[in-house]
């Protein structure tokens, strides 16, 4: 196996980025994203291979400025989990061998419109992992994650696109959105703006364009595949996991919020009643209880799709599919079914 590339490779343009992580192990592969597409499958299969390192920490995120939480959320206790500065993230990767390839998995690097460029001054030499999957089934997992998570309140697809011009006025904000600047569904799914910020900093053969569709249907090859682009072995054993995405959804945003208030408490109130809790039950109990209050009252499989709504996205977003099969040079318009929408 080739040595990895370090950041500090002779004739690479300087940076402030790059002068800061001089001496420090610097990644070298990254998954940008897509979410809900399989991302965190191929991280664990990745990260069992003898030549790979990969942090605990999947999505750090870090190189993305434009993903930073709302400032009123941002000293939350999970936002507090991810890395804050240069030394925090570049930590993740102490553990990482000469002779292994180091890599992180951020789903929005893709989405984003500084990560790309932030990578290339970090590592000049980077490898790049994008999945992509159809326009119309993404955003349906899109929203259904966004529901889970707090940063959407609008249970209806068709609606919370809808939206999308008030919320870039900042305007019907869920009132515990984290991350409002994800709701702006349309930018999730312009994958040709997206691939061209990554060719903009790293050429073609550095930046490996998977379908999700593919990865679905074959884990194995797909995954061997990956293992070829990053120069490592890919004659290892391959440990195949199921690559389908979740088909959650929130019953009630409030009882969401009662139970993050109580595993993390703000007010004086929350504390009082998480000691009280505490006091009278034990750590097992709690997690029975939680695990049913999640599973029955917070967490609930979604309705089947709205067969209109996805029509209507697939019309809406047609124009998207044909610019990647010209630009990937390969016919997604048969593969996800767009020949024959008008």
């Amino acid at each position: 196996m080739a040595t990895p590339a370090r950041s500090n490779t002779a004739g690479s343009p300087r940076s402030l980025l790059t002068d800061r992580a001089t001496g420090s192990r610097v990644p070298d592969f990254f998954i940008v994203g897509s979410p809900k597409t399989g991302t965190t499958a191929l991280y664990r299969m990745l990260r069992r291979h003898p030549q790979i390192y990969m942090p605990d920490v999947k999505e750090p995120q870090f190189l993305a400025a434009d993903m930073a939480p709302c400032e009123k959320l941002a000293h939350k206790p999970r936002e507090r989990m991810y890395p804050q500065t240069l030394e925090q993230y570049l930590a993740l990767f102490d553990g990482a061998t000469p002779a292994q390839r180091a890599g992180e998995a951020s789903t929005f690097y893709l989405w984003s419109r500084s990560a790309a460029e932030r990578i290339a001054e970090l590592q000049p030499e980077a490898r790049i992992i994008a999945i992509l999957r159809e326009p119309a089934s993404f955003l349906r997992s899109m929203h259904l994650m966004l529901l889970r998570w707090g940063v959407e309140g609008e249970k209806e697809l068709r609606k919370a696109i809808e939206l999308e011009p008030l919320r870039g006025r900042g305007k019907r904000i869920p009132r515990h959105s984290h991350r409002p600047q994800l709701l702006q569904y349309s930018d999730h799914v312009r994958y040709v703006d997206q691939l061209r910020r990554h060719h903009a900093h790293f050429p073609r053969e550095r930046v490996l364009v998977l379908i999700y569709e593919d990865f679905h249907g074959d884990n194995d090859a797909t995954v061997r595949g990956v293992l070829r682009f990053l120069d490592v072995d890919d004659r290892a054993p391959v440990d195949v996991m199921n690559v389908n995405v979740t088909t959650r959804t929130v019953r009630s945003h409030e009882a969401r919020h009662l139970m993050y208030s109580l595993r993390n408490p703000q007010t004086p109130l929350a504390r009082a009643t998480k000691a009280a809790i505490e006091a009278f039950t034990t750590p097992g109990g709690r997690r029975r209880v939680g695990r049913s209050f999640n599973d029955h009252l917070v967490g609930v499989e979604a309705p089947p799709a709205d067969e209109r709504t996805m029509l209507e996205l697939r019309q809406r977003f047609k124009h998207e599919v044909v610019a990647l099969s010209e630009y990937l040079d390969r016919d997604l318009v048969s593969l996800w079914g767009y020949e024959k929408i008008a």
